[in-house]
């Protein structure tokens, strides 16, 4: 049982990068946390590099953001290099955001939901100050395919580094080992990262999600606004434009479902982390004809109506993901009563109960798009079956994932966290 939290006490979150126009799973988890912390009475604060901003201060839905310059610590990076780095999974290197973790006011706690460099940055401005520091892990560390790893490292391939040095300054191979807690989004995440951490001061914790934001929403205006027809399958995609995130084999599907449902349309809204692949992706609707019934929306504002507009508006979710540490987009559907299918990988094997609250995928299979237009065209022959899905969905994501008792279970963390730096600073807060 948690004890009363400390009012006005500032916990300061520390992402890789926080813009409303790159919004994604970890920005909502960020923002909704925060948003109930506010409400408890704590003062939360973003604390983040400028990467993909233009605003060094600003507000996002109620909390301060503050940003502050960075480079990558790397010799011949081109543009385009530090373009893709910022995209995803740029290891950066800030003394200026260094030195706003040492001068915050007020500090109750740090919580990084980054590792590497500016984990590092986390870990020694706390261990300083004598005060505790959580890890979150939203995925990318023990659970990430061989592939994507490459693909994340390309833009430094061959580029000699000068960041070492600064790496060991900050300590930035023992940030887990001494957080003084580790939170691991998903179950396969937390699986493999206890047997390699080294302590046991790690928990699961799950995403939540905004129940009463998605649970009424105007989908005709969403498919009068994008020309979609009142009466056509509506297939929703709703992740960032990534290898990782498989586009490719649900537009694959989409093309063998079309023989059967010729009246079926699809819709992929997302931030282009990867312009190569989105550019593939647009080949691919164009050289199968599929331009009048495929929509590519870019990524939206998270206040945009037109997200939960798109989930009432479509008649299924797929999320065809090669790996997924949580799957945060499927309890957003779930909210809004919609059927899922998903891949069965990462997190998502925990979350979704087959023929329960979803449907599997294996995105590996060589059968898998043929697999998933079967899946597909029974669901649009079978509203009696989307509407059973949608509705144990609803109630999975009402009774177990809104954020109202994922915060309860934080506190109840950030608590632990708090009683292991008692113990490590002999009681020196």
């Amino acid at each position: 049982m948690s004890q009363p939290r400390p009012r006005g006490s500032t916990v300061i979150h520390v992402p890789r990068r926080f813009v409303a126009e790159e919004w994604g799973g970890t920005e909502t988890v960020i923002l909704e946390i925060s948003r109930q912390q506010k409400r408890a009475g704590l003062v939360p604060r973003i604390i983040t590099s400028m990467a993909l901003a233009r605003l060094q201060h600003e507000e996002i839905g109620g909390i301060p953001v503050h940003r502050y310059h960075y480079c990558y610590p790397f010799f011949g990076l081109s543009a385009a290099d530090r373009a893709a780095l910022d995209k995803k999974g740029g290891n950066l290197l800030s003394f200026s955001l260094f030195r706003a973790l040492l001068k915050a006011p007020n500090v109750r706690l740090f919580h990084a939901h980054a590792l590497k460099r500016l984990g590092g940055e986390v870990r020694t401005a706390a261990r300083w100050r004598k005060k505790p520091f959580v890890v979150s892990l939203h995925g990318g560390v023990f659970d990430v395919p061989t592939a994507e790893l490459g693909s994340m490292l390309k833009p430094i391939e061959n580029k000699p580094e000068w960041g070492r040095l600064f790496g060991a300054f900050f300590g930035s191979r023992k940030v887990l080992s001494d957080a003084d807690h580790v939170i691991c989004v998903g179950q396969s995440e937390l699986e493999k990262a206890s047997g390699e951490i080294g302590h046991d001061r790690i928990s699961y914790l799950p995403n939540g999600v905004d129940c009463a934001k998605f649970a009424t929403g105007d989908g005709p205006a969403f498919r009068a606004a994008h020309g979609i027809p009142a009466d056509a399958f509506l297939i929703l995609n709703l992740s960032r434009i990534d290898g990782q995130k498989n586009q490719k084999l649900l537009l694959e599907a989409f093309a063998a479902l079309r023989v059967r449902v010729p009246g079926a349309h699809l819709v992929l809204i997302g931030p282009e982390t990867q312009p190569v692949y989105a550019k593939g992706l647009r080949d691919f609707v164009a050289a199968n004809g599929l331009g009048g019934c495929v929509k590519i929306l870019p990524g939206m504002k998270n206040d945009n109506p037109d997200l939960v507009r798109a989930f009432h508006a479509c008649d299924v979710f797929v999320l065809p993901s090669l790996h997924e540490p949580f799957g945060i987009v499927v309890l957003e559907a779930w909210s809004a009563g919609k059927p899922v299918i998903a891949s069965r990988v990462g997190g998502l094997k925990a979350l979704v109960q087959e023929d329960h609250t979803g449907w599997f995928l294996e995105p590996g299979d060589g059968t898998a798009a043929g697999d998933l237009a079967a899946q597909l065209a029974r669901l649009a022959a079978e509203p009696e079956t989307r509407r059973r899905l949608g509705a144990a969905g609803k109630a999975e994501a009402l009774a177990n994932y809104d954020w109202a008792r994922v915060s309860v279970r934080l506190e109840e963390i950030y608590q632990q966290a708090e009683a292991h730096a008692a113990k490590r600073y002999g009681g020196a807060r």
